[in-house]
């Protein structure tokens, strides 16, 4: 097990020092002066090449690279172009905001998504399993951002049960704080289910297939005990798959959801950064959440040692 997780921990590092480069370039490439955006066109020469010297943009890029690198070693970030404001208080104010609804929509995805796997696994072929798999179907078809408006007009605008957005902040209490995240977890946590509970349908269905289901039926197991005791755990590696790869969307991919509901997350920090020209900002964003994603992948690696130590024996 030790040698498998330093494997993959190795494996997080290369791939982190190459996501560095990759972001790097791409930001730095995009069109677009920081300083003229700032100062505007009519800016004097002389003012924005002070400017430029203030935000450290005077160097070269190789230069702003490594400095940029060694900065996030060490837990800085940088400072905001256009607020002046460390980057690290920025991510960390917003930070509250993304995490607990990427958690919050994690958690009502799974919930979701297990049970309806399942039950229409244990039922192939009848009318709850067509019910399902047609209910899954509609929730991958249809974007997050429309159940985002549709939950607004009902449970907002209609019923009156949760505000139509913004965030009332955790200095009011736990409840206030997922009271204005339920919406946008519920939004983004449908279309995700849906994939999730094909997924684990999928999976199971192959496990219910394989011959040591057959001989824990011929011991004596009823095909509920079977079911439990022995096919969800082996039809867990897919499904670990798809869960870590759903946080990570969730956690990077809530753009959309946070601008239509106003919420003061990463993603709309993204956005109004991108907007502004605010360099330092994306990259550093763009960064922690790349870092995020591989993490989450690496946790999911040695997830897979703990329910498959074939895995372990192989390295």
């Amino acid at each position: 097990m030790l040698r498998y997780s330093l494997k993959r921990a190795l494996s997080l590092v290369l791939s982190l020092a190459v996501a560095s480069l990759v972001i790097f370039a791409v930001i730095e490439v995009a069109p677009g002066d920081p300083a003229s955006f700032m100062l505007g066109v009519n800016a004097q020469e002389d003012t924005l090449a002070a400017l430029r010297a203030e935000l450290g943009l005077d160097v070269s890029k190789t230069e702003r690279y490594f400095t940029w690198v060694a900065g996030m070693l060490q837990g800085d970030f940088g400072v905001s172009y256009t607020y002046r404001t460390p980057v690290s208080k920025m991510v960390a104010d917003r930070m509250w905001v993304s995490l607990p609804l990427a958690l919050y929509a994690l958690a009502l995805s799974t919930a979701i998504a297990f049970p309806a796997g399942i039950y229409a696994a244990s039922r192939r072929g009848k009318a709850g399993d067509v019910a399902v798999m047609g209910a899954t179907q509609l929730g991958v078809a249809v974007p997050n951002f429309w159940f985002a408006m549709m939950l607004v007009l009902v449970f907002a605008i209609n019923l009156r049960w949760f505000n139509a957005g913004g965030f009332a902040g955790w200095d009011k209490g736990i409840w206030a704080g997922l009271h204005s995240l339920t919406l946008p977890a519920v939004a983004l946590a449908l279309p995700q289910a849906a994939i999730l509970a094909r997924v684990m349908r999928s999976a199971l269905l192959d496990i219910l297939g394989e011959d040591f289901m057959r001989t824990a039926r011929a011991k004596g197991l009823t095909r509920r005990q079977a079911l439990w005791r022995h096919g969800v755990r082996n039809a867990l590696i897919p499904v670990l798959t798809i869960i870590g790869l759903q946080f990570s969307f969730l956690l990077a991919g809530s753009i959309i959801i946070e601008q239509v509901f106003y919420l003061p997350g990463l993603g709309r920090l993204v956005f109004q950064s991108i907007s502004s020209r605010d360099l330092i900002v994306v990259e550093s964003v763009v960064m922690l959440l790349v870092f995020a994603v591989i993490m989450v992948n690496f946790l999911v690696d040695l997830a897979y040692a703990a329910v498959d130590p074939r895995l372990r024996s192989r390295t």
